[in-house]
């Protein structure tokens, strides 16, 4: 089920993050990560809007959307990847805006082709200086989507 997220969820959400990220991204040291929590839970969540999945009280999954347009975080729970929570969560988000964008490590072909297939297309590549990491940057607009 895909709700709001709530305050109520931020430990969770958090531990969910870190998890993901971490094996989301083995080719950056988990350090980078760890340190970064006090920016996810003091900065980013507080400006993003964000919808949380859950499954018999857990949480499976969330995507962040900032300003409207930016995917800042999309993670599914490592144990439960390929079971179609993230694209559920891609199409809620799909419904409720007009154009999409985000930005995806290079290396993390897993996520590119994800993107690829939720219909986003690359746009351009940036240098991560924190990370020492090339990216993609995508995007993905409603009306560019083939007609069903």
């Amino acid at each position: 089920m895909i709700r709001k997220w709530l305050n109520d969820d931020l430990e969770p959400l958090l531990e969910l993050w870190l998890e993901s990220t971490t094996v989301a991204h083995p080719f950056i040291d988990a350090r980078y990560w760890q340190e970064s929590e006090a920016i996810v839970r003091d900065v980013y969540l507080p400006s993003a809007e964000t919808w949380v999945w859950e499954a018999t009280g857990q949480l499976r999954g969330f995507i962040s959307v900032m300003q409207s347009r930016f995917i800042g975080a999309l993670f599914v729970d490592p144990t439960y990847a390929g079971q179609g929570i993230g694209h559920a969560l891609i199409n809620h988000v799909q419904q409720r805006y007009p154009s999409l964008s985000l930005e995806v490590y290079q290396k993390n072909s897993r996520a590119v082709n994800f993107y690829h297939a939720q219909g986003f297309r690359i746009e351009d590549s940036a240098w991560q200086e924190e990370t020492h990491h090339p990216t993609w940057l995508m995007s993905w607009q409603a009306d560019q989507m083939p007609s069903a």
